[in-house]
């Protein structure tokens, strides 16, 4: 069910943005980006326990992010621990796999794991997450926006703790805004933009090829439309489980998606799009709209201090909340991010989540938001001034993240995932009368085990 489906939002939808000042706080010394990362192969961070216990949190790739916060933690715990991190395979479906294989072979090496949303409920399903503890879990979602908490949880049960949220915005060029007469004061809609791209000779920028942003782009705009991917999870037979795909909902989301990739604003190669090729887009001499993370911001002011972009690209974007697909409805932004999962084979959970609570904090989410761009949880965080330095936009951020829908809610979301983009790719070829249908019976068939992917 959509949470932020009427939910109201401010009428100040826009931000306007302007080149952050260089900031003086130290970055970690390590990047991951400079790290080569296969599937097979894990990184250990960490020094001389000194007697203390010692935690090992499984971390996604950052810009070293992760293991400057398990520093400071294993620092502020007094001896009690500390924290080493194991740094997994890049793409998130790589770092799935890894830590199923370990979980169930009972691995107890893994004490913290830093997890994709989607992939929670799988993992708790299957027992491979300690219980959170009751007064661990009320401190844990105090002053955290909704979509993180949802994502969080599982049988209406917190069974990881909230970290860093992630949400899409509607990046844009203030200068084609205005030449179109659009007023990002006020929401728009998908139509909106793309005539306004196409009156411009502009881009729309969204995230059409065959991957896991083709479903994070579908189930924003099914949410959005007031619908769901899944409209009941909760049969104990996966086959049994409740597709909304072909409802109303799922052909208007299908009309939307059809509609963009379709038009002139897409570009030629809209179906192989992805987060940074369409984020080269609006940089572009013909970049207009855009949805895409907060990451698009601070990559354009690195390319103007590499000296391979003008500032006046920078200078020229704003930010707004994601697109309507109908002008009477709120958007439901996309929400992601990582939730961190404690393991249930773990020989020391009681610490492991004393330690999570750490990372969390507040002065925690912060830097990590300041120094790798990844947005925090915690709605006190967007009132930061180091944050507001860095990210002009926070509170159109913060109100995405509050309107946000996270993905299915489902032990089974790889393969409703997969289903989808096998389904709705290219997004120019799918029929609103007929893909919802189609892709429910091929989903259906797979939970079933009559159909592979």
């Amino acid at each position: 069910m959509p949470y932020a489906a009427g939910r109201p939002g401010p009428e100040k939808r826009a931000t306007t943005i302007r080149p952050a000042a260089r900031r003086t706080r130290g970055r970690p010394v390590a990047a991951a980006a400079s790290l080569l990362v296969t599937a097979g192969t894990l990184v250990a961070c960490g020094g001389d326990s000194g007697g203390a216990s010692s935690l090992t949190w499984y971390i996604n790739p950052d810009a070293g992010g992760q293991a400057e916060i398990a520093a400071r933690c294993t620092e502020a715990s007094e001896g009690r621990y500390t924290i080493e991190t194991a740094l997994l395979p890049r793409d998130a479906a790589s770092q799935r796999e890894q830590l199923i294989r370990r979980l169930a072979a009972n691995d107890d090496s893994i004490d913290l794991m830093s997890l994709d949303p989607p992939f929670i409920p799988e993992f708790a399903q299957a027992g491979f997450l300690a219980p959170v503890p009751e007064d661990v879990a009320q401190r844990v979602t105090e002053d955290v926006v909704e979509s993180a908490v949802e994502g969080s949880t599982w049988d209406d049960e917190l069974v990881a703790i909230p970290f860093w949220a992630n949400t899409q915005v509607l990046w844009y060029r203030k200068s084609v805004a205005e030449a179109a007469g659009l007023d990002m004061e006020e929401p728009v809609t998908w139509e909106q933009i793309v005539q306004a791209a196409e009156e411009t000779g502009t881009l729309v920028g969204a995230q059409g090829a065959r991957a896991e942003s083709l479903t994070v782009w579908f189930n924003a705009l099914i949410e959005s439309a007031g619908g769901s991917i899944i409209t009941d999870a909760s049969p104990e037979d996966p086959a049994q489980i409740e597709l909304g795909l072909d409802t109303e909902a799922g052909q208007r989301a299908t009309e939307v998606m059809k509609m963009v990739a379709e038009s002139e604003a897409a570009g030629a190669a809209f179906s192989t799009s992805n987060e940074d090729s369409s984020a080269t887009g609006l940089e572009s001499e013909n970049g207009g709209f855009n949805v895409n993370y907060p990451f698009v911001y601070p990559r354009a002011l690195g390319a103007v201090e590499a000296g391979t972009m003008d500032a006046s690209v920078p200078e020229d974007y704003a930010a707004a909340i994601y697109p309507r697909v109908d002008e009477d409805e709120p958007a439901a932004p996309p929400y992601g991010g990582i939730n961190l999962g404690v393991g249930a084979f773990s020989e020391s959970p009681e610490l492991a989540y004393e330690a999570a609570e750490c990372i969390v904090s507040d002065e925690n989410q912060a830097y990590y938001f300041v120094t790798n761009g990844n947005p925090a949880s915690a709605t006190s965080v967007y009132d930061d001034p180091e944050v507001l330095e860095a990210f002009p936009m926070a509170p159109v951020i913060r109100e995405s993240l509050e309107l946000a829908a996270p993905r299915p809610q489902t032990p089974y979301y790889n393969e409703i995932s997969v289903g989808i983009q096998r389904s709705y790719h290219p997004p120019s070829g799918v029929d609103p009368g007929r893909t919802g249908e189609r892709a429910t019976e091929l989903i259906k068939a797979v939970l079933a085990k009559e159909d592979l992917l």
